[in-house]
C-alpha cells in the first residue's frame, strides 16, 4: 500500500503517537494495518510494551525515518499507527448525541469528542460540510476519544430527525437557560440531545422554529460575544453528565 500524506478520502487514517497507538491498540485492534516506528538507540518502558503487544498480534512494524516525512509528524512523535477508517463500536445506539452543524476547526472538534467521552455522550452527529473527524488533527486533539465514540457525518440536519428533546444552544428570546434545563433534566436522570451551529455563524435564528427543538442558552457576562465552541459544547456537556 502506498504511503501518502492524509486526504479525506483515505480509506485509512492515522494516529501519531504513543499515547494514540495504545489506545486504538485497546479499542480497535482489528483496524490497525501496519505501524511505523522512528528508529531510535533506545526507547522507553512504555513504548517497549506497546511494541511488544504489537508483535503478540502479528501486526507489522515498519522502521522508517521517511514515513514520518512523508505523513508529517513531529520529531518527538516515535509511534503512528495505520488504520481503517470504519470503525465498528459497541456503543447503544439509544445513548445520547451531540449534533455539531458545520463545525470547522480540528481542534474545537477533538476537544468536543474527549468531552463527549468524559460525560457519557457516546454518538456524535456532523452535518456536513464540516471537518473531517478522521483527520489525524482532529484525532490528535482527541487524545484518543474518537475510537470510544460512534461518530456518524449527513448532509442534511433533516436526517437526524430531531425532536423538542434535541437542545439547540442558540441566542433567541425564547431560549431557556442551561441551568434551568438542566435542572429539569436531573430530575428524571435522562439526557437530551444537543445541537451546536458553526464557530462563527452558530446556527440559523429559524433553527429551532424548522427542526421542532428547544432553544438553550449558557449565560455569560457582556466582557465577550461568545464563547468558543469546544468550551461552550463542554460547559453543556457537564450540565448533563452521567458517570
Amino acid at each position: 500500500m502506498k504511503l501518502q500524506r492524509y486526504k479525506r478520502d483515505s480509506e485509512v487514517s492515522y494516529a501519531f503517537g504513543a499515547t494514540l497507538v495504545a489506545e486504538l491498540l485497546k479499542t480497535h485492534p482489528k483496524t490497525i494495518t501496519r505501524v511505523f516506528l522512528r528508529p531510535a538507540e533506545k526507547h522507553g518502558e512504555d513504548l517497549i510494551k506497546i511494541i511488544n503487544d504489537l508483535k503478540q498480534r502479528n501486526i507489522e512494524i515498519i522502521e522508517s525515518t521517511k514515513a514520518f516525512n512523508i505523513l508529517g509528524t513531529k520529531d518527538n512523535c516515535l509511534l503512528i499507527a495505520e488504520f481503517i477508517k470504519n470503525l465498528q463500536l459497541d456503543n447503544p445506539k439509544n445513548s445520547p448525541k451531540i449534533v455539531l452543524v458545520n463545525p470547522s476547526d480540528a481542534g474545537n472538534l477533538g476537544t468536543i469528542m474527549r468531552s463527549a467521552a468524559a460525560f457519557g455522550y457516546g454518538q456524535i452527529a456532523i452535518v456536513n460540510p464540516a471537518v473531517d473527524p478522521y483527520d489525524p488533527k482532529v484525532i490528535r486533539a482527541s487524545m484518543g476519544a474518537l475510537f470510544h465514540l460512534d461518530i456518524k457525518t449527513v448532509d442534511s440536519i433533516d436526517e437526524l430527525n430531531l425532536t423538542s428533546n434535541s437542545l439547540a444552544f442558540i441566542l433567541d428570546e425564547n431560549a431557556v437557560t442551561l441551568d434551568e434545563i438542566a435542572s429539569h433534566y436531573k430530575q428524571d436522570g435522562s439526557q437530551p440531545d444537543l445541537v451546536f451551529g458553526n464557530e462563527a455563524a452558530g446556527l440559523p435564528e429559524d433553527f429551532c422554529e424548522k427542526t421542532g427543538t428547544t432553544p438553550v442558552f449558557i449565560p455569560q457576562t457582556d466582557f465577550v460575544d461568545s464563547l468558543n465552541l469546544g468550551v461552550a459544547a463542554s460547559i453543556a456537556l457537564y450540565a448533563f453528565r452521567k458517570i
